[in-house]
């Protein structure tokens, strides 16, 4: 079904062949040529074509831009409102939000998609996302490959170095080709390959960090519906961006949509040369389920059901291990003489929302129920024009019909603000993610549930038969027409959407609710460092839902006080409290700063073995920031956007490689001696004093890979202190 190769692979007559050629033949590469303004060959400085954010960092990000010199938008840049939708959560706290970034979009020239009208994605790829572009987006799913663009997701600071007209700037990725053959089996879906890709790579790293490269003739067995399903989903590889080969079915697309003109054919060049590749077989692949807590825990269904009891017990193990809850119910519970019960479905979002995810699942709904038990089905259509169009057909009748519930154009079950399951409760969903509590369950309140990743096609399965997890392969499934396309039709947002792209009106006033407050003041990085570890974290990953919490603390992002008394509250409860604690004392050194520590500044860390996978938003490092953060320490950090947000918040992002060894809890001190200096200069390791109560260790820290720029932010103490100098 899927083979690895790595080792330099060659694109010749069609095929992949072991060898060396033109690295710059690969679609990325090329791609990348047209937007990057470096010299230096090994590293990048990419100008982006257009830019994309939602409710929950738009704000942020403008506010670090208006605080840096920013006038006006210097390339289209779309705010979409598809996160903090649910204006019950948080009072009017999230409508302020949206009053604010439609007086920036009039302001500074920019496009507003009001709530309910998109998902984030969904709207990029209709309105923008043309072969041979380049979008940046404030959000880790920021994936358009399937058209030809090269899409990257990154935190904030990022997206307002280009609202300043600076470049993103970064090391020359590899570019790894996934090659595809063949065509999928009826009841197959998009969600079931990214599985089966996500599984085989994310654990080993084999594409961290990497430009992936969809090429080969399987491609035109897929229609774009279908290549965005699975493109979307490449990020929880841990891959930097995706770019797929184009055809008359890309062409077809955009015709549709009425930007025919943007099209151009994009195949490898004869002799493009790939560092690595993924063979993927489609018509090997079967339906998927990604058990909690993570995509790349995928396993077929079938044996998933073969193997239940012994799977399960893995899932109740990680419960009591990564949520702490030691006495929770057993998932076995849920296997009955019919086969294992599932309490929930969800198809949402820019994975599961497509037009013809909901039609697959219609189908497989019309004429049936869902039943009158605990089991419920909601769905999600990605965007306005695919709601309507799935409205004049009937499939969204056919699927009320069958006992589902149709929700508004919006993402919040992906991110735990919308369907919430109860208590012990398992949901599938043909979703982003299924990390810990990203679902809203709060474990520190008693609160568990578990949300699984399958395909729409499997969820409607499973919905048809009560409930009972079912694979879209054991019943009559509608096969996949690669051909298929629907008609596109934009009058919703011609009558809701502000667009304001290159007439910035400098004489609108921004509008501030009461919950918008502008960043705290940060200071320069002092000559040493004496840091203290509030939250050491041994899991082999943590993401960036357990270092800042979605849902509900989405409605405080705008302030970033408020939010930072969230950071890691459902991972460890007490770091707030000892982060304070230690922020107090280094307000008080500056105060009075005599003694040795008069030139040592006093802070906190935190230590992570692999942190930073999933979202981008920037808010997993800012809030460790404003609560007087200074550093991460890590073995690796698992992606290249949470390293990036680290720096740019005017934190260390420190390398141990046998940190695990340390025996690293809270309380512990670092002293970091001529830190300044080090990053003055261009020294990539520093000698530091480990203090655990009476025992004092010599250490190491590294700091790769740091560029002059991310050393003068860090010296700066953040980025928007960096650019007011």
């Amino acid at each position: 079904m899927l083979t690895i190769q790595q080792r330099p692979m060659v694109y010749k007559n069609g095929r992949l062949t072991p060898g060396t050629g033109d690295k710059g033949g690969t679609l990325a590469a090329r791609i990348i040529a047209d937007h990057d303004r470096s010299a230096d060959p090994g590293r990048l400085s990419i100008q982006f074509d257009a830019m994309a954010s939602h409710d929950i960092t738009y704000v942020g990000i403008i506010q670090t831009a208006r605080a840096s010199g920013m006038e006006a938008f210097p390339l289209p840049y779309v705010l979409t409102n598809c996160h903090n939708s649910l204006c019950a959560v948080g009072g009017t706290i999230n409508e302020d939000d949206h009053r604010f970034g439609l007086s920036a979009a009039q302001k500074y020239g920019g496009e507003f998609v009001p709530a309910h009208q998109a998902v984030i994605h969904s709207y990029m790829r209709e309105r923008y996302a043309a072969p041979g572009k380049m979008i940046l987006g404030s959000d880790s799913h920021t994936r358009y490959g399937a058209y030809g663009c090269m899409a990257v997701g990154e935190g904030g600071p990022e997206l307002a170095r280009q609202l300043l007209s600076k470049t993103y700037d970064l090391a020359r990725p590899p570019v790894i080709a996934v090659y595809l053959t063949g065509a999928p089996r009826p009841g197959v879906g998009p969600q079931d390959v990214a599985l089966a890709l996500i599984g085989a790579t994310f654990a080993q790293g084999i594409v961290k960090n990497a430009a992936l490269e969809f090429i080969g003739p399987g491609v035109a067995s897929l229609s774009m519906d279908y290549r965005c399903g699975i493109d979307v989903m490449t990020t929880e590889t841990a891959c930097w961006s995706s770019v797929w080969q184009t055809d008359r079915r890309t062409q077809e697309a955009l015709t549709a949509l009425g930007r025919g003109e943007s099209y151009q054919e994009l195949t490898p060049q004869e002799g493009a040369e790939y560092d690595g590749a993924v063979l993927l077989e489609l018509d090997q692949v079967e339906p998927m389920i990604a058990l909690p807590f993570h995509p790349s825990l995928a396993y077929p269904i079938r044996e998933f059901k073969e193997n239940m009891v012994d799977l399960l017990h893995e899932v109740d193990q990680r419960t009591a291990q990564q949520l702490g809850v030691k006495n929770a119910p057993s998932l076995t519970e849920k296997i009955g003489p019919k086969g294992f019960q599932v309490d929930q479905g969800v198809i949402a979002g820019c994975s599961g929302g497509t037009y013809q995810n909901l039609k697959r699942a219609a189908q497989i709904l019309k004429g049936a129920s869902t039943g009158d038990g605990h089991f419920w089905l909601s769905c999600y259509p990605g965007s306005m024009p695919i709601n309507m169009e799935l409205t004049r057909e009937g499939y969204l009748a056919d699927l009320m019909a069958a006992g589902a519930t149709i929700r508004s154009c919006f993402c919040g079950p992906c991110f735990g603000a919308g369907d919430v399951p109860a208590n012990g409760c398992f949901s599938i969903r043909h979703s982003t993610r299924n990390f810990p509590n990203r679902e809203g369950s709060k474990p520190g309140d008693g609160q568990v549930s578990y949300v699984a990743l399958m395909d729409a096609r499997s969820i409607a399965a499973t919905a048809r038969n009560g409930g009972i997890l079912t694979a879209a392969d054991e019943i009559d499934c509608p096969a996949d027409d690669p051909s298929e396309n629907w008609t596109y039709d934009d009058s919703a947002y011609k009558a809701r959407v502000y667009y304001g792209v290159g007439r910035p009106r400098s004489e609108v006033d921004l509008v501030f609710g009461p919950n918008i407050a502008d960043w705290p003041e940060q200071i320069p990085l002092p000559e040493n460092l004496l840091l203290t570890c509030c939250a050491a974290i041994y899991d082999p990953v943590t993401t960036t839902d357990e270092l800042i919490p979605s849902g509900e603390t989405s409605s405080y992002r705008s302030n970033p006080i408020k939010l930072s008394r969230f950071a890691l509250s459902r991972k460890e409860p007490q770091y707030v409290e000892r982060a304070l604690a230690v922020q107090q004392k280094e307000l008080e050194r500056r105060e009075n700063p005599v003694g040795e520590l008069a030139d040592t500044g006093i802070g906190s860390f935190i230590m992570a073995l692999k942190p930073g996978d999933g979202s981008a938003r920037e808010q997993a490092a800012s809030c460790q920031r404003v609560l007087g953060g200074c550093a991460n320490l890590a073995a690796e950090y698992a992606t290249k956007r949470y390293r990036s947000n680290v720096v740019n918040w005017g934190m260390l992002p420190f390398i141990a490689e046998d940190v695990a060894d340390w025996g690293l809890k809270p309380g512990d001190t670092l002293y970091i001696p001529g830190i300044k200096a080090l990053l003055v200069g261009d020294g990539e390791a520093i000698a530091a004093t480990l203090i655990q109560g009476e025992r004092q260790t010599p250490v190491t820290l590294k700091l790769p890979g740091l560029s002059r720029e991310e050393r003068d932010i860090i010296l700066a103490g953040c980025l928007i202190n960096y650019y007011k100098k």
